[in-house]
Protein backbone atom coordinates (compact mmCIF):
# COMPACT_ATOMS: atom_id res chain seq x y z
CA UNK A 1 0.00 0.00 0.00
CA UNK A 2 1.61 3.57 -0.97
CA UNK A 3 2.39 5.93 1.70
CA UNK A 4 -0.22 8.69 1.33
CA UNK A 5 1.61 11.46 3.07
CA UNK A 6 4.98 12.49 3.73
CA UNK A 7 6.26 12.70 7.37
CA UNK A 8 8.82 15.15 9.06
CA UNK A 9 7.29 18.69 7.38
CA UNK A 10 8.16 20.41 10.29
CA UNK A 11 6.24 23.17 11.28
CA UNK A 12 5.15 26.49 10.08
CA UNK A 13 3.15 29.83 10.96
CA UNK A 14 0.52 31.14 9.34
CA UNK A 15 -2.56 33.61 9.52
CA UNK A 16 -6.24 31.95 9.82
CA UNK A 17 -7.78 33.03 6.69
CA UNK A 18 -10.99 31.57 7.56
CA UNK A 19 -13.15 29.13 10.14
CA UNK A 20 -16.36 27.86 10.50
CA UNK A 21 -16.94 26.24 13.57
CA UNK A 22 -20.39 24.68 11.67
CA UNK A 23 -18.75 23.26 8.96
CA UNK A 24 -16.15 21.97 10.26
CA UNK A 25 -12.94 23.26 8.82
CA UNK A 26 -11.14 26.50 7.86
CA UNK A 27 -7.92 26.93 6.09
CA UNK A 28 -4.63 29.06 7.09
CA UNK A 29 -2.64 30.87 4.56
CA UNK A 30 1.48 30.85 5.18
CA UNK A 31 4.23 32.54 3.34
CA UNK A 32 6.02 29.97 1.10
CA UNK A 33 3.18 28.08 0.49
CA UNK A 34 1.28 27.70 -2.55
CA UNK A 35 -2.13 26.62 -1.69
CA UNK A 36 -4.01 27.03 1.80
CA UNK A 37 -3.61 24.59 4.58
CA UNK A 38 -6.81 22.90 5.87
CA UNK A 39 -7.05 23.59 9.31
CA UNK A 40 -9.52 20.65 10.67
CA UNK A 41 -12.12 21.36 13.73
CA UNK A 42 -10.73 18.11 15.49
CA UNK A 43 -6.98 19.24 14.96
CA UNK A 44 -8.67 22.54 16.70
CA UNK A 45 -10.64 20.75 19.82
CA UNK A 46 -7.42 18.67 19.87
CA UNK A 47 -5.50 22.28 21.28
CA UNK A 48 -8.72 22.70 23.44
CA UNK A 49 -10.52 25.39 21.01
CA UNK A 50 -13.93 25.20 19.73
CA UNK A 51 -13.01 28.39 17.48
CA UNK A 52 -10.38 30.50 16.21
CA UNK A 53 -10.77 33.98 15.26
CA UNK A 54 -10.20 34.87 11.26
CA UNK A 55 -6.90 36.75 11.20
CA UNK A 56 -5.37 35.04 14.31
CA UNK A 57 -1.62 34.17 14.04
CA UNK A 58 -0.99 29.73 14.08
CA UNK A 59 1.67 28.04 14.11
CA UNK A 60 1.09 24.33 13.51
CA UNK A 61 2.54 21.07 12.46
CA UNK A 62 2.03 20.03 8.73
CA UNK A 63 1.70 17.09 6.45
CA UNK A 64 1.04 16.93 3.02
CA UNK A 65 -1.23 14.85 1.38
CA UNK A 66 -1.98 14.32 -2.15
CA UNK A 67 -5.19 16.60 -1.41
CA UNK A 68 -2.60 19.17 -0.36
CA UNK A 69 -1.55 20.75 2.78
CA UNK A 70 -3.06 20.08 6.20
CA UNK A 71 -2.14 21.25 10.11
CA UNK A 72 -1.99 18.48 11.91
CA UNK A 73 -1.10 20.19 15.31
CA UNK A 74 -1.31 23.55 16.70
CA UNK A 75 1.63 24.62 18.66
CA UNK A 76 0.37 28.09 19.24
CA UNK A 77 -2.46 30.84 18.61
CA UNK A 78 -1.88 34.58 18.80
CA UNK A 79 -4.67 37.01 18.94
CA UNK A 80 -5.52 39.05 15.25
CA UNK A 81 -3.95 42.48 15.45
CA UNK A 82 -6.25 45.11 17.21
CA UNK A 83 -8.24 46.64 15.45
CA UNK A 84 -9.39 50.52 16.43
CA UNK A 85 -13.30 49.38 16.11
CA UNK A 86 -15.86 49.08 19.02
CA UNK A 87 -13.30 49.97 21.92
CA UNK A 88 -13.76 48.91 25.05
CA UNK A 89 -13.77 51.89 27.42
CA UNK A 90 -13.37 49.71 30.71
CA UNK A 91 -10.15 47.67 29.72
CA UNK A 92 -8.69 50.77 27.80
CA UNK A 93 -5.19 51.66 28.96
CA UNK A 94 -4.58 48.33 30.76
CA UNK A 95 -1.78 46.72 28.86
CA UNK A 96 -0.92 43.13 27.85
CA UNK A 97 0.91 42.11 30.95
CA UNK A 98 -1.68 44.09 32.94
CA UNK A 99 -3.88 41.67 31.63
CA UNK A 100 -2.26 38.75 31.86
CA UNK A 101 -1.37 39.44 35.76
CA UNK A 102 -4.81 39.18 36.31
CA UNK A 103 -5.87 35.76 37.44
CA UNK A 104 -7.33 33.13 35.70
CA UNK A 105 -11.03 32.28 36.78
CA UNK A 106 -12.39 28.98 36.10
CA UNK A 107 -15.65 29.16 34.30
CA UNK A 108 -18.81 28.16 32.07
CA UNK A 109 -20.37 29.88 29.41
CA UNK A 110 -23.79 30.13 30.05
CA UNK A 111 -25.07 31.54 26.25
CA UNK A 112 -22.55 33.76 23.55
CA UNK A 113 -24.86 35.03 20.41
CA UNK A 114 -21.69 35.89 17.98
CA UNK A 115 -24.48 38.42 15.86
CA UNK A 116 -25.86 39.88 19.23
CA UNK A 117 -22.02 40.86 20.10
CA UNK A 118 -22.35 39.48 23.25
CA UNK A 119 -22.56 36.78 26.18
CA UNK A 120 -22.14 35.88 29.36
CA UNK A 121 -20.24 33.04 31.22
CA UNK A 122 -20.35 31.75 35.21
CA UNK A 123 -17.81 31.02 37.26
CA UNK A 124 -17.29 28.00 39.16
CA UNK A 125 -19.47 27.99 42.49
CA UNK A 126 -20.85 31.61 41.69
CA UNK A 127 -23.94 32.34 39.98
CA UNK A 128 -22.88 35.95 39.38
CA UNK A 129 -23.03 36.74 35.31
CA UNK A 130 -19.67 37.49 33.76
CA UNK A 131 -20.46 39.83 31.15
CA UNK A 132 -18.48 38.54 27.50
CA UNK A 133 -17.99 41.24 24.66
CA UNK A 134 -17.55 39.65 21.32
CA UNK A 135 -14.47 41.67 21.06
CA UNK A 136 -12.65 40.89 23.75
CA UNK A 137 -13.51 37.33 22.68
CA UNK A 138 -11.92 38.24 19.14
CA UNK A 139 -8.83 39.97 21.09
CA UNK A 140 -8.12 36.78 22.55
CA UNK A 141 -7.92 34.89 19.17
CA UNK A 142 -11.68 32.98 19.67
CA UNK A 143 -14.49 33.37 17.20
CA UNK A 144 -17.29 31.81 19.43
CA UNK A 145 -18.02 30.35 22.56
CA UNK A 146 -20.53 27.30 23.16
CA UNK A 147 -22.94 27.35 25.62
CA UNK A 148 -21.32 24.96 28.89
CA UNK A 149 -17.92 25.52 27.54
CA UNK A 150 -15.22 25.12 29.68
CA UNK A 151 -13.06 28.67 29.40
CA UNK A 152 -10.54 30.49 31.65
CA UNK A 153 -11.30 34.09 31.61
CA UNK A 154 -9.49 37.29 33.47
CA UNK A 155 -12.42 39.24 34.53
CA UNK A 156 -12.55 42.76 36.19
CA UNK A 157 -15.09 44.98 37.60
CA UNK A 158 -16.59 47.56 34.67
CA UNK A 159 -19.00 50.40 34.56
CA UNK A 160 -21.83 47.91 34.08
CA UNK A 161 -20.32 44.77 36.21
CA UNK A 162 -18.16 42.23 36.25
CA UNK A 163 -16.50 41.61 32.95
CA UNK A 164 -13.98 39.19 31.01
CA UNK A 165 -11.22 41.54 29.36
CA UNK A 166 -9.63 37.90 28.18
CA UNK A 167 -11.50 34.48 27.26
CA UNK A 168 -9.06 31.39 26.96
CA UNK A 169 -10.18 27.29 26.24
CA UNK A 170 -9.86 26.22 29.31
CA UNK A 171 -7.64 22.89 27.86
CA UNK A 172 -5.38 25.45 26.35
CA UNK A 173 -4.83 27.61 29.62
CA UNK A 174 -3.82 24.05 31.59
CA UNK A 175 -1.35 23.85 29.21
CA UNK A 176 0.06 27.17 29.44
CA UNK A 177 0.14 26.98 33.21
CA UNK A 178 1.54 23.29 33.18
CA UNK A 179 4.61 24.45 31.01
Amino acid sequence: MAQDTERGDGTLYGTVKWFDPAKGFGFIVADGEETDILLHANVLRNFGQSSIADGAGISVAIQRTRKGVQATEIISIDPPEASDSSPLDDVEGLTLSDLQAMPLVPARIKWFDKIKGFGFANAFGDRADIFIHVEVLRRSGLADLLPGEAVALRVMDGERGRMAVMVSAWEAAQNKSDG
